[in-house]
């Protein structure tokens, strides 16, 4: 069985976020050897995909697993896959997959750049939690919940050096949201080519920092582009790795443009029920 591990938005190895992809010939394995295999990865999910019968809403499954557990919603992953599905030719052209978040939609471009369609997180305003601002080190301004599909609390502080020099204390940030805490601000100077910055940590999925996260951008895009008065923005992960998602608001679906490079293709020999 090949496994790829794929630096997704990205153009270049060793940025952007990393996820383990295996596309399967039938459905799925047992979860709890997909979960072995996403441990035995760890890198922030690992991406299990399968065909589809024709004719169906969707082309593929596609299942999302952190080194702990499955998530609802993943676009790091999602990139990867529609990655690989392209690099390898296991299916060409836009491809549907059939995820616990609904059908996901992955375009390819000419110059290899991928498109994914998403729905864009609901935000609804909520109160500072007591704590949070000595758990993530900085004064929060303001608090959203993103749903229950991304499951995130979403908090603006100050400005973007702020953002730079978050060290939360992550046991402590935990007890603060489903999933984690996306930290965001404008800009310091848009001339630099993007319009918000944010980082994201996670761990409550085991997750202590996501490197570049697509599902987050479904809630920072709306936040920011009603802000900023523009439906088109690009945001910056500021981790250690960093990363750029082109963002799209389009009402109910938000799109992430990205590119994604395969860093390692090999064979895993550990089969299902071995």
């Amino acid at each position: 069985m090949r496994i790829h591990i794929v630096d997704a938005f990205t153009d270049r190895p060793f940025a952007g976020n990393p996820a383990g992809v295996l596309l399967l010939d039938g459905g799925f394995p047992d979860d709890a050897w997909m979960q072995d295999v996403a441990r035995e990865v760890n890198h922030a999910e690992t991406a299990f995909a399968h065909p589809m019968s024709r004719g169906g809403e969707a082309d593929w499954a596609l299942r999302w697993f952190t080194p702990v557990t499955e998530v609802a919603m993943c676009g790091h992953a999602t990139l990867a896959t529609a990655h690989v599905l392209n690099t390898t030719g296991a299916h060409r052209g836009p491809v549907r997959f059939a995820t616990r978040s609904g059908v996901l939609r992955a375009d390819s471009a000419e110059d290899g750049s991928l498109t994914l369609d998403f729905p864009t997180a609901p935000l609804t305003a909520a109160a500072v939690p007591p704590g949070l601002d000595d758990a993530l080190g900085a004064a929060v301004l303001s608090a959203f919940d993103t749903g229950p599909d991304v499951g995130d609390l979403l908090v603006e502080v100050a400005d973007e050096e702020t953002v730079h020099a978050l060290r939360p204390d992550l046991p402590s940030l935990a007890a603060h949201s489903t999933r984690g805490i996306i930290a965001t601000a404008r800009a310091a100077d848009p001339a630099r080519g993007y319009d918000f910055v944010s980082r994201c940590f996670f761990p409550n999925v085991g997750i202590d920092e996501d490197p570049v996260t697509g599902s987050a951008h479904t809630a920072l895009a709306p936040y920011w582009s009603e802000r900023l008065g523009r439906t088109v923005l690009t945001g910056l992960q500021a981790s250690s790795r960093s990363g750029r998602i082109r963002t799209e608001v389009r009402g109910a679906r938000t799109l992430l443009h990205g590119h994604a490079v395969t860093v390692i293709a090999g064979d895993l020999v550990a089969e299902p029920g071995a």
